[in-house]
């Protein structure tokens, strides 16, 4: 990823260097080459690159949360089956 982006600057920087040296170039066009070519995208594309970094940073920072304890009386003992068994009819 750091190395496109080098690329991408040093092709940016001999754009405002062919800029400088026209005729009819000024040091202002460069400028504007430099900023609206080179930094502006770059940071844009930097930016959207690294949201996967942020993202597993963040999760890793953030303290994990326990498990929930299902305990529907709040009495401390273990709870039974959610579902009553079926009766059974005597003969």
């Amino acid at each position: 990823m750091h190395l496109v982006a080098i690329a991408w600057i040093y092709v940016v920087l001999m754009m405002a260097a062919a800029e400088v040296a026209s005729t009819e170039g000024t040091w202002l066009g460069a400028f504007f080459i430099v900023l609206c070519y080179g930094a502006l995208p770059l940071s844009i594309v930097l930016y959207l690159m690294g949201a996967r970094g942020r993202r597993v940073r963040l999760a890793l920072a953030r303290p994990s949360v326990p498990p929930l304890r299902v305990d529907p009386d709040q009495r401390g003992h273990a709870t039974g089956d959610a579902v009553a068994p079926e009766r059974k009819e005597p003969f």
